[in-house]
C-alpha cells in the first residue's frame, strides 16, 4: 500500500489520468460513503486509482511524486552525492550495499543498491557523481531500492538545475514518514536528558574506554550532549533529538553543566511553543519514529503577527 499524505496521492491519481482534482476527491468520497465510511481517505483513494487504471509499475515519475509503497517505478534524475560502499558481514551473510543521492528539479531521494552487478557499477566507474541515470525500483520508508529485479543505467538526459537541497515540507506530526525533512510548530510537553559522551577530536567517532578511538588510537576527547524532546502539534506527539549544536541554541554550556540551571532551564522549556526542522528517522530499539533536529528556535510572536496581517 503506498505510504504518502492523502493530498499527494490525489494529486498522483489526477496527474496519471488527467482529471481534476475535484472529480478524483468526488470518487474517493463516493466510495468511502459506498463503504459506510470504513475506509480511510487515502485507501478509498486507492481503490480509485484502480479503477481508473492507474499504475505506477514502470511509470516514469518527478521525485517530488515518489511514495513509499510504490513498486517498479522509473526515474531520470542526476547523482548529486556518491557514498562511500558499505561492506557488511552478518548472520554468516556477507555482501556489499550502494548508495548515492540523485536530483531532478522536483527533489531528490537516497538510492540504495543491492546487487552485485549494479554496485559494480560504482566501484569500475560506469556511474559517477554528475552523471545523469535513469533507475527502476521500490520506493521503501523513503528511499528507493534497487534489487536484481531493478535497473540503472545511464541516460543523455540533460539537468540544467536539481533539488540538491532536502526539500523540507511543513507538517504535522500525524503525517511525519520516515526519511521526510519536516518543518514543524509544536509545544514541548516532555524534556529527558541531557547526556553527554566523548567523541573522537580528529574524526567525530565515539571514543571507548581510555579515550581510544578506534582509527586514532588515545586521543584527547570532544564533550558532546544529547537531548531529547517530547514535542505535541495537537494531531500526535514524537520524539526530537538535539545534539550539541542544536542544544546550544536553547540552553547554555553553564545551563547543562548544573543541575540547578538546567532545572530552571527545562522548566522554561516545558509548555513553549517551537519551530523545530529536521529529519524523520526510525529508533533502532523503539523503531518509533523520530526527528533528528537540524534547527530549533522560539517562535518570534511579533514577525508571526506580521506575516498573519500581510496575509
Amino acid at each position: 500500500m503506498l505510504q504518502g499524505s492523502y493530498e499527494q496521492i490525489v494529486r498522483i491519481i489526477a496527474e496519471t489520468s488527467l482529471l481534476p482534482i475535484e472529480d478524483i476527491e468526488r470518487r474517493i468520497e463516493a466510495r468511502r460513503a459506498k463503504l459506510s465510511g470504513l475506509i480511510s481517505k487515502e485507501g478509498a483513494a486507492q481503490i480509485i486509482a484502480s479503477e481508473l487504471g492507474v499504475s505506477f509499475d514502470k511509470q516514469k515519475m518527478k521525485l517530488s511524486n515518489l511514495l513509499s509503497g510504490m513498486k517498479k517505478v522509473s526515474v531520470i534524475g542526476k547523482i548529486v552525492r556518491m557514498n562511500k560502499i558499505i561492506e557488511y558481514n552478518k548472520n554468516g551473510r556477507s555482501g556489499k550495499i550502494g548508495s548515492f543521492l540523485v536530483a531532478d528539479e522536483t527533489g531528490n531521494i537516497r538510492v540504495v543498491l543491492w546487487d552485485t552487478n549494479h554496485i559494480n557499477l560504482i566501484e569500475n566507474g560506469t556511474i559517477k557523481e554528475n552523471d545523469s541515470v535513469e533507475i527502476s525500483g521500490d520506493v521503501r520508508n523513503g528511499e528507493l531500492h534497487v534489487s536484481g529485479f531493478g535497473d540503472i543505467k545511464q541516460s543523455q538526459t540533460v539537468f540544467e538545475n536539481v533539488q540538491a537541497k532536502p526539500v523540507v515540507q511543513s507538517k504535522n506530526i500525524a503525517d511525519m514518514g520516515m526519511n521526510d525533512n519536516i518543518y514543524s510548530r509544536a509545544f514541548v510537553v516532555q524534556i529527558f536528558g541531557p547526556t553527554f559522551y566523548n567523541t573522537c577530536s580528529e574524526c567525530g567517532k565515539k571514543v571507548s574506554e581510555g579515550n581510544r578511538c578506534e582509527v586514532h588510537g588515545v586521543v584527547n576527547p570532544k564533550r558532546n550532549s544529547i537531548l531529547t524532546l517530547i514535542i505535541d502539534d495537537g494531531t500526535g506527539n514524537i520524539r526530537a533529538v538535539l545534539f550539541s549544536e542544536q542544544i546550544k541554541k536553547i540552553a547554555s554550556e553553564a545551563e547543562l553543566e548544573s543541575s540547578e540551571s538546567f532545572m530552571a532551564k527545562r522548566n522554561e522549556l516545558l509548555g513553549k511553543e517551537m519551530i523545530i526542522e529536521g529529519n524523520i528517522r526510525k529508533n533502532k530499539l523503539s523503531e518509533a519514529l523520530e526527528i533528528f533536529v537540524s534547527d530549533i528556535k522560539e517562535i518570534d510572536l511579533d514577525k508571526l503577527s506580521e506575516e498573519l496581517e500581510r496575509n
